[in-house]
């Protein structure tokens, strides 16, 4: 065979290979535990309810935050109020509104408030990007399991998943105990305090830089739980009654 001829089939091999991951796509999936992540940013595990929030893009910038025994005993309320059955889609509905609710208790205190739906191309002091999304969101997450609030869930490392024409978009990660499927919590899809995506991570995909969101179920009309403490606005009666009028 003359060089050329080894050049070329050579060159139409590499083709057909690019071809392939442009239509199809990949995910960078490291595996091991949560805390290998917060070492490749820089950022620092929960350590008891003490997290370390991220935002600036990629956990340039970090602030810490601790959830009170007032704040967890609301989160129980609210977990349970949510998971009406102990099955494990009831508790991914009721990780979605526990996520949400921990977003909007420490987004006033860390400037994260106003963060919008996950922008790459922002470096902007309060907005998170997906990584800073995935960092937190697994912080939130592990203190729910270090807690016992979750039953049917364990938390593992974030992965992301892009394309040959995207960029690497994260999320975190949590498999149910049984069967040992794993779920997308992304909770980048939308602006501080909304909802995350909670879907099998071999359906989640990336859609012009975000994941696919799914309708939220809106709660029955049951009575409100009465909240752990007072905080006004932030109370858990307060963020039931959003949730009713959704």
């Amino acid at each position: 065979m003359s060089d050329f001829s080894f050049a070329y089939r050579g060159a139409r091999a590499a083709a057909v290979v690019l071809a392939a991951i442009a239509m199809c796509g990949f995910t960078f999936r490291p595996g091991g535990p949560p805390e290998l992540h917060f070492k490749e940013y820089n950022a620092a595990p929960p350590r008891g309810n003490t997290i370390t929030v991220c935002h600036a893009h990629g956990c340039q910038k970090q602030e810490t935050f601790t959830f009170s025994a007032a704040d967890i005993a609301d989160l129980a309320v609210l977990m349970d109020y949510v998971r009406a059955s102990n099955t494990p889609n009831a508790e991914r509905k009721a990780i979605g509104y526990a996520v949400a609710w921990m977003e909007r208790r420490v987004g006033p205190a860390t400037g994260t408030a106003n963060d919008r739906a996950s922008l790459g191309f922002f470096n902007a002091s309060g907005q998170l990007d997906c990584v800073d999304e995935a960092t937190n969101a697994t912080s939130y997450l592990l203190v729910l399991q270090n807690n016992g609030l979750l039953r049917h869930h364990r938390v593992i490392r974030p992965f992301s998943k892009a394309s040959f024409f995207r960029w690497p978009h994260f999320a975190a990660m949590i498999k149910e105990r049984r069967t040992g499927r794993v779920y997308a919590v992304d909770s980048g899809v939308g602006p501080n305090g909304t909802n995350p995506s909670i879907q099998l991570a071999s359906k989640w995909y990336i859609n012009d830089g975000t994941a696919v969101r799914e309708p939220t179920e809106p709660l029955t009309t049951a009575a409100i739980p009465v909240p752990a403490s007072d905080r006004g606005t932030d109370d858990l009666g307060a963020l039931v009654q959003r949730i009713l009028s959704e």
